[in-house]
């Protein structure tokens, strides 16, 4: 009994086998059609779904600098860092006092200096200077083609050189919201804050800092915000007077009591890649101070 359920089991078994080897061999070319259809349809659904979460880029007519500057003024400005040797600190200072003012005060040149300092904090041995010129890049290349042909400002650079232990410069624009740099008497410490953001924020952080400001006004401590054109690429620097550490301790503090600077804090602290903070004391020479 066993014995013959056993063999008809094994003949069902071969019959089912044959019947399948059949169907593959006539069945083939349509099974493998319709795979082929399947998958592709499958790709194109793929695709579909793919396309919700793809964001779509919004068409320009105009660059993001254009959206944060003062369309109605085309003030450009260069910042440059100094690394000098500390030994030649002194020296350099005095010499920058002989020479940055005259060009500052002479009208032949389309160009202020707005101010200049040695960092106390952060980079040691230090000189940043902060120059605008008025006209933009035209302006720019009127007064690198004037200097070129002054012999006291050639003698300058060729002593200066010698002091030097690297240097970098950037170009840069300043925010619409923010105040144009002023004079300002002292004696008052400086902090530049500089911020590289993640690429594409740019006009982000704009629209917030456009509302951030407000809550740094009542000391007068905001001098001046810039976001760079050439050099480093995504640089925002904010330029900030302070009477002394603690007075930038106690207005910084009371900025969190305010309403909405956590919120724009919150926001702005995922669009920073890198930051970093510089104390400054202005030079003789500065005209912030």
């Amino acid at each position: 009994m066993i014995t013959t359920l056993m063999i008809k089991g094994t003949v069902n078994n071969i019959r089912h086998i044959r019947t399948c080897t059949k169907f593959w061999s006539a069945g083939q070319l349509v099974v493998l059609t319709r795979g082929l259809a399947t998958s592709s349809s499958r790709n194109r659904e793929d695709s579909w779904f793919k396309s919700l979460f793809v964001r779509k880029v919004d068409p320009r007519k105009d660059a993001h600098s254009n959206l944060l500057t003062k369309n109605e003024e085309s003030n450009l400005y260069k910042i440059q860092f100094h690394n000098v040797k500390p030994e030649c600190l002194d020296a350099y200072n005095k010499l920058c006092e002989d020479v940055l003012p005259s060009i500052h005060a002479d009208k032949y040149y389309p160009c202020e200096l707005v101010g200049t300092w040695n960092t106390w904090y952060g980079e040691q041995d230090q000189a940043v200077h902060l120059w605008r010129y008025r006209g933009g890049y035209p302006a720019l290349t009127e007064v690198m083609n004037k200097l070129k042909q002054n012999q006291d400002f050639t003698a300058y650079r060729k002593e200066r050189g010698k002091m030097l232990m690297s240097r970098r410069n950037q170009l840069l624009l300043e925010f619409s919201f923010w105040n144009e740099p002023v004079p300002r008497e002292g004696p008052n410490i400086y902090e530049l804050r500089s911020y590289q953001l993640r690429p594409g924020t740019m006009i982000e952080w704009g629209n917030y800092w456009a509302r951030a400001i407000g809550y740094r006004q009542h000391n007068r401590e905001a001098v001046g915000g810039f976001f760079s054109q050439i050099g480093d690429l995504y640089m925002v620097h904010h330029l900030w007077a302070y009477k002394d550490l603690q007075s930038r301790e106690d207005t910084r503090n009371g900025a969190w009591q305010q309403e909405g600077w956590d919120e724009v804090v919150y926001y702005t602290v995922p669009l920073i890649q890198h930051m970093d903070s510089r104390i400054m004391i202005p030079t003789k020479a500065s005209p912030l101070q």
